[in-house]
């Protein structure tokens, strides 16, 4: 045991050094929808991204949401019924933005397990999971053994999400995704961009994200 110590540490340095730029580069932030440009320029994120839907649609959805965001919660409900109605003329991509450490205490680590799930084919089983057990387990002390649980039912590994869930990819894909929330200056969550153009706070609304979308597939048809 003694041997991998040095290693141990290197890592858990690795992981705080990375949060810590983080969060120093983050925005002031809140759990209300808002953006503050409508332009997709900047770091790309996380990559490869969670893409739910056809790889090659013709409009893209992205989405940036915390796990424990009440707002999130319920257009995770909403998007699910866009996916339905689009079907494949749509992609949606997921951004890790956790509000943490205010409002929402277990946004990171709810974020990390997303993302560890996700080093095993299985990040938006672990979405859903999280979107619909919100209320217990953003009320809980401890989070770890609820997430272990979804983690269990959802096929995992459950020794190796709980290694990788405080491993230096996990905190890499949470940093770059924060690098992209911090570069379009987005302010609240969700927030949502179709094509690179943020729906804008005087449309939040299921229907007003539906018409933007249309407004892009008009856009993309063929002449």
């Amino acid at each position: 045991m003694k041997r991998f110590l040095p290693l141990v540490i290197i890592v858990a340095v690795l992981i705080v050094a990375v949060v810590a730029t983080w969060l120093l580069l983050r925005p002031a932030r809140t759990d209300q929808s808002s953006t503050n440009t409508s332009s997709s320029e900047g770091p790309s994120g996380a990559e490869p991204p969670h893409i739910r839907g056809n790889p090659n649609a013709k409009v893209t959805l992205e989405e940036f949401g915390d796990f424990e965001c009440p707002v999130c919660g319920t257009y995770a409900v909403e998007v699910k019924k866009i996916e339905a109605e689009f079907g494949d003329r749509l992609r949606v991509v997921f951004r890790e933005y956790p509000l943490y450490p205010t409002p929402h205490k277990h946004a990171l680590i709810a974020a990390q397990a997303a993302e560890a799930a996700g080093l095993q084919g299985r990040f938006w089983e672990m979405h859903d999971k999280l979107y619909e057990n919100q209320k217990a387990w953003s009320e809980a002390t401890d989070v770890m053994p609820m997430f272990i649980d979804y983690a269990r039912q959802i096929g995992l590994d459950t020794d190796r999400f709980g290694r990788e869930l405080n491993g230096e990819i996990v905190a890499a894909r949470v940093f770059q995704d924060g690098r992209r929330v911090h570069a379009l200056g987005v302010t609240g969550t969700p927030s949502f961009f179709v094509d690179g153009k943020a729906l804008d706070a005087a449309s939040f609304s299921p229907d007003g994200l539906r018409a933007l979308l249309n407004q892009a597939l008009r856009g993309n048809s063929s002449p």
